[in-house]
């Protein structure tokens, strides 16, 4: 009997860029444009309170407006836990603007268009995209204590239920 012959079928696989942050350790200090009156965060600025940064592919995308109005709602309840949540996309500042303005987003969003923050976190990333290998911002979320450790990391996250998942794990802390 003729044994079948076998074909390896090679996939691509996303790959993401090493992280320079690690869970339990202090963070670098960083500083990124904001909307709102601030024109721009500083981490170091924040020390004291809990942050939430979650970063999004893109400015009016419908998973990334569904994920902005999920934290957006439960915002009351993030800062009655001690906690501040931001957004953070390569999007430019004014379509920021432009989308928190639209959706009436209650928190800031964060532009860093220059990727800088998005390499420390190690959150870009090649994703597959209608059968084109593109580079793009995996949906990941962090949560940094008052004394600027990183706590806590969702990479890969599905939008359904992850901000009240990120809330209940700010209860435990």
């Amino acid at each position: 009997m003729a044994k079948k012959a076998v074909r390896k079928v090679s996939k691509k696989v996303a790959v993401r860029a090493p992280s320079e942050v690690e869970v339990g350790k202090v963070l670098p200090n960083f500083t990124l444009p904001a909307t709102g009156s601030e024109s721009e965060i500083s981490v170091r600025d924040w020390r004291g309170k809990k942050i939430v940064l979650y970063f999004y592919p893109r400015d009016a995308t419908p998973g990334c407006t569904v994920e902005g109005q999920d934290f957006s709602q439960l915002l009351k309840r993030f800062r009655a836990l001690g906690a501040e949540v931001f957004g953070v996309s390569r999007d430019s500042l004014k379509s920021h603007e432009k989308f928190k303005e639209k959706q009436k987003y209650c928190m800031e969003l964060l532009s860093d268009e220059d990727e800088t923050v998005c390499k420390m976190f190690g959150v870009m990333k090649l994703k597959n995209m209608y059968g084109k290998m593109v580079r793009g911002i995996e949906r990941s979320t962090f949560v940094i204590d008052q004394d600027g450790k990183l706590l806590k990391e969702w990479r890969g996250v599905k939008v359904p239920g992850h901000a009240e998942e990120v809330l209940e794990y700010l209860k435990t802390i």
